[in-house]
């Protein structure tokens, strides 16, 4: 491994973790030895790299600092161009969909040119059709709830046909194989539920801000649920 490439999978293994990580813990993942990293942690901090933290303590990679453009190896450009196929054919949202088409366009447009064959032997990789259950909500603007972390007004069919109107504060989707599942806090229940995304027959984006971070509510959700974070 050439020692720029070693820089590269420093940053991105630092950029995985949110909290310090120890430098023998760096090390050993990279294959290298404590001295090395402390080198090369010195040589990315005076590249303009936010790294902080020392030894015994542990290093965090503060956000900022960019990497050059799409220096992916051959089976992370396989992975990227293959779940962007899976979006573009089984999300059954068309904006996303559209923009995972257009992000295939880019990922083969910009790699260097001894890396364009790697996108090219991607097309051996296929996403499957199959059945999905029709939806009546409109997933893009769900997602866009999200990301705004505005409240949702649904009308909700439960699976012995009983309706009920609810507001929810959504935090994630889930993309199954046949369907799609939202979850939130429920202000009748008040308490977190999942939703079946085809059993939503009405929506209305409310445009009100629920109070807690997203990020906070998909922390505990996950927690109490059991739900790994990747």
């Amino acid at each position: 491994m050439s020692r720029t490439e070693r820089l590269l999978d420093l940053i991105q293994l630092l950029r995985r973790h949110r909290t310090p990580v120890a430098g023998p813990a760096l090390a050993g993942e990279l294959g290298i030895s404590i001295r090395t990293l402390y080198r090369d942690i010195a040589t990315l901090q005076a590249q303009g790299a936010d790294i902080q933290g020392e030894p015994g303590i542990g290093y965090i990679l503060r956000p900022g600092f960019t990497l050059p453009p799409l220096m992916f190896s051959a089976d992370e450009i396989e992975a990227l161009v293959l779940g962007s196929r899976w979006v573009a054919v089984r999300a059954a949202d068309e904006r996303l969909g559209l923009a995972a088409t257009n992000a295939i366009s880019k990922i083969s447009a910009v790699p260097p040119s001894e890396l364009r064959e790697n996108v090219d032997a991607a097309a051996a990789l296929l996403v499957g059709g199959g059945e999905m259950i029709p939806m009546v909500a409109d997933l893009g603007a769900l997602r866009v709830a999200i990301r705004n972390e505005h409240k949702v007004a649904i009308a909700y069919r439960a699976a012995d046909g009983s309706s009920t109107d609810r507001t929810i504060w959504p935090f994630v989707i889930g993309f199954f194989d046949k369907v799609r599942v939202v979850a939130g806090w429920c202000e009748l229940r008040q308490d977190y539920r999942s939703f079946r995304i085809d059993r939503i027959s009405s929506m209305e984006v409310t445009g009100m801000r629920y109070p807690p971070r997203r990020a906070v509510m998909l922390k505990e959700w996950r927690e109490r649920e059991g739900v790994p974070s990747r």
